[in-house]
């Protein structure tokens, strides 16, 4: 597997970087292991001050970590400082909740003095994709910083420059060696630390078939493990929706990072009366999208990631349009340029045999359907083989909360544009995949609760569970 930056905007091979060694590969792992040794019996009080120094240097060097983001995959440079700023508020949510999130929780027992003690499990691995190459990180390691699990992590070979200056980061400050390391190797080396010992635990953000093989190994060996493995989220308008409000956000839900958002609204899906209206307005939002430079303020859209992804995007609407999907806005033969820009298109008429119906489109593609009512929407936006989040607007919010509770997802925002926020929990149900990152919940995928009983009684033999109680 080669490491290199080619620049999205350029298409240009910028640097390429040289894989990790067995030797480097075995030392990160003998030096997360005795942090782990050391921190699973220590007060995790001064870990909460250096990641307190994470999030200020994360805000202090906010444009030089968005302008290595931008030049590794593309994003808008405005964007990229975006993804900057939360990554350190998930630091400071973590290092102000750490008292409260690793607290003893004691609880009443017949046997005695029962409490719950947080404790680390072990070394983590965790797998992350190029789409938000700092955030995806940090969603991971502030957790798991402050409970006490070390983490080695494998990051997409397309952003090397983001990878690297994150551990870097995290020296910089204090983070200790072996805390958080970064390993340029391929699958083949990810498997054999799965099946490490010294390794407990999997996290993965990535593609479902990836999902599937790290699951499998992790699965074989024992090992905990987290999946997010991707989504075709609904943005449901039912009858009743405020249409001025959705028209304010409706071309961001699709276009923000150039629609390379697993979250991002994927499936637009309007009752009847409106259909029409909808149409119009989001090919219109799609017009006004400026494709240029990531860095020029200018620019509203930037270049997918890569050259592939575009190709691979091209593939996929070609082939919607071939099995009937009628091609409501844009122009195809503007993206059959070898440059990493894909300009917007809308489908309509997506009928349940093709393809399409259940695909993930990762790029400025919008899927509009149409149904006769608001039970019809739910019922469609539940006919996906995922359900990581999704939009819903209604006119009334008690109606739409309820409505929103029907669709089979990890989160619904109502009346709202979608996004992401320390504590808020991120998870997914279906082919989305498993566990949550952020919030408690986060803080709680690779924990042991481990439990303590203190007998306060004497044991009697004669008791009814034979001296138990």
């Amino acid at each position: 597997m080669v490491y290199q930056i080619t620049n999205p905007y350029t298409n240009q091979v910028e640097k390429v970087y040289a894989n990790h060694s067995s030797s480097e590969i075995e030392n990160a792992l003998e030096k997360g292991d005795r942090l782990y040794r050391k921190w699973r019996n220590s007060s995790f009080e001064s870990r909460v001050t250096t990641l307190r120094a994470v999030s200020q240097l994360f805000l202090d060097k906010t444009d030089e970590i968005a302008t290595i983001i931008t030049r590794d995959m593309g994003k808008r440079f405005i964007e990229a400082q975006g993804e900057v700023l939360i990554s350190a508020e998930i630091a400071k949510y973590y290092a102000d909740h750490a008292a409260e999130f690793m607290a003893v929780r004691p609880f009443k027992s017949r046997m005695g003095d029962a409490q719950l003690v947080p404790k680390p499990i072990g070394v983590l691995m965790a797998v992350e994709p190029w789409n938000f190459p700092i955030y995806q990180l940090m969603r991971v390691f502030a957790p798991n910083y402050i409970l006490g699990n070390p983490m080695v992590y494998k990051h997409a070979s397309n952003t090397p420059g983001s990878a690297e200056a994150f551990a870097e980061l995290l020296l910089e400050v204090g983070v200790e060696a072996g805390a958080c390391t970064n390993l340029f190797i391929d699958y083949d080396q990810v498997n054999q630390i799965i099946a490490d010992k010294r390794v407990q635990g999997v996290a993965l953000t990535g593609s479902e078939r990836a999902g599937a093989l790290i699951a499998a190994e992790a699965g074989k060996n024992l090992k905990r493990s987290s999946l997010e493995l991707g989504g075709s989220d609904p943005f449901v308008i039912l009858h009743d929706a405020n249409l001025s409000e959705i028209e304010k956000i409706i071309g961001q839900a699709r276009l923000y990072n150039a629609g390379q958002v697993c979250t991002s609204s994927k499936r637009f899906i309007v009752t009847t009366e409106n259909y029409e209206t909808i149409v119009k307005m989001l090919s219109q939002a799609f017009s006004k999208a400026v494709m240029g430079d990531p860095f020029d303020g200018g620019t509203t859209l930037a270049p997918l990631s890569s050259l592939k992804a575009k190709k691979d995007l091209v593939k996929q609407v070609e082939a919607a349009i071939e099995n009937g999907a009628t091609l409501a806005y844009g122009d195809m033969s503007k993206n059959q340029g070898d440059d990493c820009f894909f300009s917007p298109v809308v489908l309509t008429d997506i009928a349940k045999s093709n393809p399409a119906y259940y695909q993930e489109f990762f790029g400025p593609v919008g899927q509009i359907y149409q149904v006769a009512d608001d039970d019809a929407a739910i019922e469609l936006a539940n006919d996906s083989n995922y359900g990581l989040s999704g939009v819903l607007f209604s006119g009334d919010l008690e109606h739409g909360t309820d409505f929103a509770k029907r669709i089979e997802t990890g989160g619904v925002f109502v009346n709202s544009y979608g996004g992401t926020l320390p504590e808020l929990p991120f998870g997914g149900v279906k082919r989305s995949g498993y566990g949550h990152e952020l919030s408690e919940l986060g803080f709680e995928a690779f924990m042991n609760p481990e439990l303590i009983v203190a007998r306060n009684t004497p044991i009697d033999l004669d008791s009814a569970f034979g001296g138990f109680l």
